[in-house]
């Protein structure tokens, strides 16, 4: 038996801005979008690199506030990137941290990203 990478649900209240966040400020790419019908929430995949995100405006889906850890192999060159952009509500900086480093971003609905590179001695 074996499982695939998780996926994880992230919840969102306006589709502008989890656009101008995800799609915009960290480059992720939409996959696809999907609604019952087309007064009902939200439902969309993003992704960057092997990174998969699904964005719920559901209310049954996540609680704002949560986490996701994301590994990256050169964290400088997406601090860098992000940095570049001049996003208006957030300039991420990498940190040392024992095993690596680590950079965290809020988006506009109060989860946290957590990018993080390990680095081996």
């Amino acid at each position: 038996m074996s499982f695939s990478p998780a996926i994880p649900i992230l919840r969102i209240f306006s589709i502008d801005k989890a656009r101008e966040f995800y799609l915009d400020f960290l480059g992720f790419t939409l996959d696809w979008e999907h609604r019952f019908a087309a007064d009902l929430p939200l439902y969309m995949q993003v992704h960057r690199g092997d990174l998969i995100l699904h964005l719920s405006e559901h209310h049954g889906d996540a609680t704002p506030g949560s986490a996701v850890f994301a590994r990256v192999d050169d964290l400088k060159a997406l601090e860098h990137e992000l940095l570049a952009k001049q996003y208006g509500y957030a300039r991420p900086q990498a940190e040392a941290v024992d095993w690596g480093l680590e950079m965290q971003i809020s988006d506009p609905f109060g989860n946290r990203l957590r990018f993080c590179q390990q680095i081996d001695d």
